[in-house]
């Protein structure tokens, strides 16, 4: 059923001039019909290439889509399901941002690229896990609020000494990510004494601090292809190990945690899929004035990457 489908899928795509893009969460059915995947970061570049392509079918969550959009005000920017939003981002709504930037107006935003778009307008710029140390960085001011993930900020804190990081708010996380404990590493290096164990920096710090490696996805990817070694214990989504098999064959990989699932990127299927390319619905939409402010910010954020 699933390979009738997506062989419906890429005629239709083929037809209606389109391009899909998912994230590295996606299941393996979606990873196996999208023309690009990659993680917040990659995809955020791949969006602004997007040049001969009238449709964008987007199949991660609902920021990720948005970042598209005002990248290409232009095209057709389509969610194959509508609902999948991102918790984290709706940590950080535009009322509590403002009041922040009010108590500390000496400090430059830097917002995670997991914020809505109503945020996303007020920040001097944007991050990716894959590069929000170097974005720190780049910024003239010793002060800096960060938001919404606090993990990250103090992952940031840790690489960078020289800048007060304020996040905001105090406690946006990943319920994903918050799932890894100490006791799941110290399981893992029992059960693979030979393994690396990765972990994503949205994970819980004493996490980052006992594994080997904390990379974004993308990170992971090109450190394991690059690797000598030949097992690596993974600490992020379940569905970032299907594209690792897929891509990188003859390594030995293991989840860190067997029920790291995202429940809302899980809600793209091949069925709508079909039904987005068919109905070119529901579409990414956002006023003028949200676009062009919050395109500062993700160019500010490319010219650093």
């Amino acid at each position: 059923m699933s390979s009738s489908l997506q062989e419906d899928i890429k005629k239709l795509k083929n037809e209606k001039n389109a391009i899909i893009l998912a994230h590295n969460y996606q299941p393996k059915e979606i990873q196996e019909i999208a023309d690009f995947l990659g993680d917040s970061l990659e995809l955020c570049i791949k969006a602004t290439e997007i040049k001969d392509k009238d449709l964008v079918i987007f199949c991660g969550v609902d920021f990720m889509a948005e970042t598209a959009y005002i990248l290409n005000p232009d095209k057709k920017i389509v969610i194959p399901d509508i609902e999948a939003e991102c918790p984290m981002a709706n940590m950080l709504p535009e009322e509590e941002l403002l009041k922040s930037i009010e108590e500390n107006p000496d400090s430059k935003v830097v917002l995670y690229i997991n914020s809505v778009a109503k945020s996303k307008q007020h920040a001097d710029t944007l991050c990716t896990s894959a590069n929000a140390v170097k974005v720190v960085n780049s910024l003239d001011s010793d002060k800096i609020l960060f938001g919404p993930d606090s993990n990250l900020a103090k992952h940031v804190s840790e690489k960078i000494n020289n800048k007060e990081i304020k996040p905001t708010p105090k406690d946006g996380h990943c319920y994903v990510h918050r799932l890894f404990s100490v006791e799941d590493i110290q399981l893992k290096r029992k059960e693979h004494p030979h393994a690396e164990i990765i972990c994503h920096p949205e994970c819980n710090i004493d996490v980052q601090e006992m594994s080997d490696q904390v990379l974004s996805t993308g990170g992971m990817l090109k450190y394991i292809a690059e690797s000598d070694n030949d097992e690596f214990v993974i600490g992020t989504e379940i569905d970032m190990i299907t594209r690792i098999n897929r891509e990188i064959p003859g390594k030995k990989i293991y989840p860190l945690l067997e029920g790291a699932i995202c429940k809302t990127m899980k809600l793209h299927t091949l069925e709508k899929v079909k039904k987005a390319l068919e109905s070119e619905e529901p579409q990414i939409k956002l006023p003028k004035h949200i676009c062009e402010k919050s395109l500062k910010a993700v160019k500010n954020m490319l010219d650093v990457s």
